[in-house]
């Protein structure tokens, strides 16, 4: 079977890889000259962390999120299992109770205890909360490597193209466009995402950080060689491609108090991006005649899209079955 897949974003090349792994004939198309341009996936934080998305995300997000940790370190080499530190300041010690309940599979840890996972940390923190069983990954060199084996596999990635043309002769196409396909799923939303990449030569991380606040929750990801990404403010709109003054401002204030040596490090990149959902935040897979839709994986792009590749695969191989996100298992949806 011939395989037409739009998109080369996170969504695109997850299922490229799972219907290549499976001796299906598979092409990639995107408007996109390089991997990664105009793609939300681009900027994601990469928190593999499905247990500390269960803070304010839906049941499934935090039981199929658990498969992805395992998949990428299958996949590409720069995955990092050093789990995930939530902390608060004292005056916040109700947000971190709240985090917690909310939560699980966590340790609670002392002022002793967080020194010894963040020495740069030392004596900031009185309590916290360590999510062992987590990880994180770069997302930009995630998205290069999967390209990279794709091509070696034999799977055709045809970028700058047109995907109406290349998709003619397809048996099936697989639509992985994010919010570019709110033109055939009117129920999708923008969610806006910004971000910073910063460079400290007076901080070191080894782990995801999320520092809590009832405001403006942070979290800080170790890039590697002294560079971290900074986020992630959630906006509802689609629109905008700069980064408010506003947010900026709240991003940087939250990671000086994270730690004050921030106050000098160096602002490589500010990012902005528009995350597809719709509207209960879980993705979903919606067949419409010869495409599949995947789509609406919100702000849990990585953690989210390898099981969702899985059940569109599913979906092909077997059209007798209908995997947990498919819109069948959603009956109110089906209008849309």
């Amino acid at each position: 079977m011939r395989i037409t897949i739009i998109g080369a974003g996170v969504a695109g090349l997850t299922c490229a890889t799972e219907f290549s792994e499976r001796g299906f004939d598979v092409t990639v198309v995107a408007r996109s000259e390089r991997i990664g341009d105009n793609s939300c996936s681009w900027y994601a934080g990469g928190m593999l962390a499905p247990w500390c998305e269960g803070e304010s995300a839906e049941e499934p997000v935090v039981r199929l999120g658990q498969q992805a940790i395992d998949w990428w370190d299958a996949h590409v080499d720069c995955v990092e299992r050093q789990g995930t530190l939530v902390l608060s300041h004292t005056r916040d010690a109700s947000e971190l109770r709240r985090f917690s309940r909310r939560t699980s599979a966590y340790a609670t840890v002392d002022a002793e205890r967080i020194e010894a996972l963040e020495p740069d940390l030392a004596g900031r923190f009185r309590q916290g909360l360590f999510f062992p069983g987590e990880g994180h990954l770069d997302p930009r060199r995630a998205l290069e490597q999967l390209a990279d084996k794709l091509r070696q596999r034999g799977v055709r990635l045809q970028l700058g193209t047109n995907w109406n043309e290349a998709a003619a002769d397809s048996d099936l196409i697989i639509d992985c466009r994010g919010l570019a396909a709110k033109d055939m799923l009117t129920d999708l939303r923008g969610v806006k995402g910004e971000m910073l990449v910063i460079r400290s030569k007076e901080v070191m991380l080894h782990r995801p950080v999320r520092l809590l606040h009832p405001r403006i929750p942070l979290y800080i990801v170790p890039r590697g060689d002294g560079v971290f990404m900074v986020g992630a403010t959630m906006i509802e709109s689609g629109a905008g491609n700069r980064i408010s003054v506003r947010s900026a401002l709240e991003l940087l204030g939250a990671a000086f108090a994270l730690d004050p040596a921030f106050a000098e490090a160096e602002i490589l990149e500010m990012g902005v991006d528009a995350r597809p959902a719709f509207p209960d935040n879980l993705p979903r897979i919606r067949r419409r005649g010869q495409t599949l839709y995947v789509n609406g994986l919100y702000r849990h792009g990585f953690l989210l899209a390898p099981v969702l590749a899985r059940m569109a695969v599913e979906a092909v191989t077997d059209p007798t079955k209908t995997p947990e996100l498919m819109d069948e298992n959603y009956p109110e949806r089906q209008s849309a």
